[in-house]
């Protein structure tokens, strides 16, 4: 008999804020206050610990997440919780995976490898149920001296301090409860990790707009004993013979928990599906006859794909739910309320720390938004090949997962959800840009550094290991000396060849680096510049860049547009061959057939064609109504 998780308890104090309150009527002002301790709130609290901020911690809760909600991790994501030290323990906790299987019907469409390339020290993907990622967060909040976690604490309104007429200037005045009754509290900044139905987004009164999809899923955390031997890797089932009609995901999470999905479709009555004997029906159907299983948590949902207006309501900012809201296909939600975080703390310890300004934080907005941005699109194109709202599109699903089991052109089309990957702030008004022509690869500024294999010190260690330890502030990597008298005080060097080895060549191949190349890394380890030699003024220009010290810099021009157009003069060899073949393919074809036939034959021929302009162009021009009217004359042939 398995040991079923037991939810902690977490035990609800008085805050010497709240005695203070009690006793002279005088409200403590504290710089930093962030309401909700999910993954995202607990993430925020360390990284902004870990950078010296006081933080005071608020969930009107005492326990963890029920269920295992958040499932997966990417590596991006473990990155961060590994220059907070909590990694390694949720690695190894958690279930390490790479590869994932998309069936169709009774046979598999595609599999994909998210890790093909060797030398990064964090996995591709761990699965890991969200109530261990949040004991394990709490564990390391509780011990940080500088987090003040306050369970059973709400927040019942937010003001204005009396007498601040500016916008964005002076104190918040919190109204809080706690289990002794009601206090108030005053917060330089307040950041908001309340979920997706925040609050305090309601009490700003911004606004939360986007798409709300009309279909349902079922959530299954399933116990299967270890001697089944399921394979660790990601499964996804289009139209499968155990749920005909519908799609299911299946994820394998830690203590032989398997997290399944099954789509119910909008009609579905939502306590009826969540009944017990009903699940056990479509797991059973689902594992066959003799696979022993208990059931664990089981949930419904409906999900909805939006964005708040602006991330930062003067000195109120959003991080994660509270800002976004995705579908849960391709692991988005989490992953990138956690980046949030790390977007945003490094800002607001410079901002508090007399660093830079406070046009800083608008920075958070700019990048984060436009990454949201891409994580609604991605979330949305996702869902729409998931669940078809169409009979045309779902013959046009079926085309591209037919096609898909023989043709590599296809498969880049399968979407059972566009994993989490980080976005680029390829817009950043915090980057300087390139030299013209100076890389030809690597991270530009706004992306991300990719990690290595290093040595150091005579270990072997990993770059992102080695950025962090150099200091929580901005690091100039260096392939070659720098002199140290030209470097601001706020940023380190780290020189390769000198305090770390680039043994394997890895480094300098993914940073296109060569003797003399500088990259300017930030603390959140995003490139802010780079350079093929070092030129202290132009890095003491970049830095008060990056910092919001100075002007940002004139948009660079776009890349030209594609000067392709389509032909829309006769071209084909043989008209009359063509058409009478195009018949022929079809001539012993049902109406249904015919129609995932002409909608493979329009992926082939777009994969050949392959500009995105021109593809536009011909599927407008194929749109365009019938003309009452001849619109040309040309003689016969």
């Amino acid at each position: 008999m398995r040991d079923p998780y037991v939810y902690p308890q977490y035990e609800a104090r008085i805050s010497a804020d709240e005695l203070h309150w009690r006793a002279t009527g005088e409200a403590v002002r504290r710089p930093v206050v962030i309401v909700g301790a999910g993954p995202v709130g607990l993430s925020l609290a360390l990284d902004c610990a870990a950078r010296g901020l006081a933080v005071v911690l608020l969930d009107d809760n005492n326990s963890v997440s029920i269920g295992s909600r958040a499932v997966c991790y990417a590596k991006r994501t473990l990155e961060i919780w590994s220059r907070l030290g909590l990694a390694q323990d949720l690695v190894a906790q958690g279930v390490s995976w790479r590869l994932g299987r998309v069936f169709h019907g009774e046979g598999l469409a595609y599999e994909f490898d998210l890790l093909p390339q060797a030398g990064h020290e964090q996995p591709a993907m761990i699965n890991l149920q969200q109530y261990h990622l949040e004991e394990r967060l709490v564990a390391a909040c509780m011990a940080e001296p500088l987090i003040d976690l306050r369970w059973k604490h709400k927040l019942l309104a937010l003001a204005k301090e009396a007498g601040d007429a500016s916008e964005e200037g002076g104190p918040l005045r919190l109204r809080i409860e706690s289990p002794a009754g009601e206090f108030e509290l005053l917060a330089d900044w307040l950041l908001a990790c309340d979920g997706a139905s925040s609050d305090v987004r309601r009490m700003v009164g911004a606004e939360f707009s986007g798409k709300a999809f009309q279909d349902r899923f079922l959530i299954a955390d399933v116990h299967i004993p270890e001697a089944q031997g399921f394979p660790t890797e990601r499964r996804f089932w289009f139209d499968p013979p155990f749920h005909p009609g519908q799609s299911v995901l299946l994820h394998r999470q830690s203590r032989n928990i398997w997290r399944i999905d099954f789509q119910l479709g909008w009609q579905a009555d939502p306590e009826q599906a969540r009944q017990p004997e009903n699940v056990q029906r479509l797991v059973r159907a689902m594992l066959g006859p003799d696979v022993p299983f208990e059931l664990e948590w089981v949930s419904v949902y409906q999900f909805a794909c939006r964005r708040i207006d602006r991330f930062r309501h003067g000195r109120v900012l959003f991080v994660g739910d509270a800002a976004h809201q995705v579908s849960p296909f391709g692991a988005r939600g989490a992953n990138s309320g956690v980046q949030d975080a790390d977007n945003l703390a490094w800002k607001l310890a410079a901002v508090l720390q007399g660093r830079a300004p406070e046009d800083l934080l608008d920075s958070y907005h700019l990048e984060r938004a436009a990454a949201a941005d891409d994580n609604l699109r991605q979330s949305t194109r996702s869902t729409d090949f998931i669940t078809p709202k169409t009979a045309t599109s779902l013959q046009l699903r079926n085309a591209v997962l037919e096609l898909a089991r023989r043709e590599p052109l296809a498969r880049p089309l399968v979407n059972s959800g566009r994993l989490s990957m980080p976005t680029a702030y390829r817009d950043s008004p915090l980057n300087t840009a390139d030299v013209p022509g100076a890389f030809e690869a690597g991270p530009a500024p706004g992306q991300p550094v990719p990690d290595a294999p290093v040595h150091c010190a005579g270990q072997a260690s990993w770059l992102l290991r080695e950025l962090h330890r150099a200091g929580a502030g901005f690091v100039l990597l260096s392939f070659g000396a720098v002199a140290a008298t030209g470097l601001p005080a706020e940023c380190h060097a780290l020189v390769v060849g000198e305090d770390l080895i680039d043994a394997e060549g890895l480094l300098a191949a993914r940073l296109n680096a060569r003797p003399g190349t500088v990259y300017l890394i930030r603390p959140d380890q995003v490139v802010a510049a780079r350079w093929r030699n070092f030129d202290a003024a132009a890095v003491a220009q970049a830095l008060d860049r990056a910092l919001a010290r100075s002007p940002a810099p004139a948009p660079i021009a776009s890349p030209a547009a594609s000067t392709a157009t389509l032909k829309r003069q006769p071209n084909l060899q043989d008209p009359d061959g063509f058409y009478e073949h195009l018949i022929s393919a079809q001539s012993d074809l049902d109406e249904g057939q015919a129609q995932r036939f002409l909608a493979k034959l329009s992926l082939i021929l777009a994969n050949q064609i392959g500009d995105s302009a021109l593809l536009r162009e011909a599927i407008e021009l194929a749109r365009e109504p019938e003309s009452p009217t001849l619109t040309s004359i040309e003689s016969a042939p």
